[in-house]
């Protein structure tokens, strides 16, 4: 049977449709190319994509980096449940590329800090020594000897200190004993920093008491890397 009611009338019209894709192409656009966003918009973007870059790096080194994964490897046969989400891409100030957080057991990887790939791989062996002192020393890290020691044992083995990182990224052009140069410099840098250091010179001092036996500790490494 017929019936005399009438077809509700449509909600949207060609043109509100249209403007709809249009507005959602624009915005597509926008984030491609950055036109027309709020300088809020901009900062966010850029942020999403060193986030993109640190996350897609850390997957290729976890998966395919003989160092990181033999210190993943290691620190599992000491016990340390350590996996891919104790390392954390984060924004950080400009100071560094990576730390380890002893208190939470957490690395952090400065999104958008780092040179290439293989900078982030040093930084992640590196701070993964740290992790490994924590682990099997019970590094206490307000004593700056012990803070000196496994400083000297990260630049050593994490590659920080190869020739070619002092020359290319850091612009040292000194080649006699580079790399005990380069390791005492960093690792008093950052002992200089620890809040329970009172001076630069007492960081130089705890790097000369520990120097000879944790410079040629290569644990767990046969050799430096």
């Amino acid at each position: 049977m017929a019936s005399d009611s009438q077809p509700l009338p449509s909600t949207s019209s060609p043109t509100s449709t249209e403007n709809k894709g249009f507005q959602s192409w624009q915005r597509r656009f926008s984030l491609m190319t950055g036109l027309g966003l709020s300088k809020e918009e901009k900062a966010e973007q850029v942020i999403e994509a060193q986030r993109k870059q640190c996350e897609k790096w850390k997957f290729d080194l976890l998966h395919y980096s003989p160092a990181v994964v033999f210190m993943f490897q290691r620190l599992k046969t000491i016990g340390a449940n350590v996996t891919p989400d104790h390392l954390v891409c984060m924004p950080c100030a400009k100071t560094q590329a990576g730390g380890f957080n002893p208190s939470l057991g957490v690395i952090s990887l400065c999104q958008g800090l780092f040179l290439h790939k293989k900078h982030m791989e040093t930084t992640i062996v590196h701070e993964l020594v740290h992790m490994y002192d924590q682990c099997k020393f019970e590094a206490d890290w307000s004593n700056l000897r012990h803070h000196a020691c496994s400083e000297i044992r990260a630049n050593s083995l994490s590659g920080d200190c190869h020739w070619s990182r002092e020359f290319f990224d850091r612009f040292q052009t000194g080649f006699s004993k580079q790399h005990q140069v380069c390791i005492r410099r960093r690792a008093i840098q950052s002992v200089a920093a620890n809040p329970r250091c009172p001076d630069p010179a007492a960081a130089e001092r705890a790097v000369n008491e520990v120097w000879e036996s944790c410079f040629n500790d290569t644990r767990p490494f046969d050799e430096i890397y």
